[in-house]
Formats: structure tokens, sequence, C-alpha cells
């Protein structure tokens, strides 16, 4: 899963990973990424946070 530029750092994902794996991105304004970030050594791939976010930005790596 990755978190893509629609992101608006609503945090709801947050609360919904069972796995913990989404976390904020520090320094993400200065940077210009993205407000949020997936770690994918935590990350199981259920799709649990691209169903609750309301915005779609998160999406499945191919």
């Amino acid at each position: 899963m990755r978190v893509t530029g629609r992101c608006q750092g609503c945090g709801a994902c947050l609360l919904t990973c069972p796995e913990h794996a989404i976390r904020p991105h520090a320094g993400w304004a200065a940077h210009g990424g993205d407000p949020l970030r997936v770690l994918p050594e935590r990350c199981t791939g259920c799709g649990e946070c691209a169903e609750i976010c309301p915005v779609d930005a998160i999406e499945e790596l191919p």
C-alpha cells in the first residue's frame, strides 16, 4: 500500500490499520511529500486503510 498526493492527513487510516503500519511523515510540508506514509515492513496489504480513506488516497502497490 502507498499514500498518494491526495492525502489530506485526516488520520482515519492511522486508527484503522491493525498493524500500525501508517505513520505521520515528519517534515512532509517542507519536502513536498505526503502527510502520512506506509511502513512496508509492517504492512500486510489487508486494505483496511484504503477502505476507510475518505479521499481514496491509499493505493495498493503493483
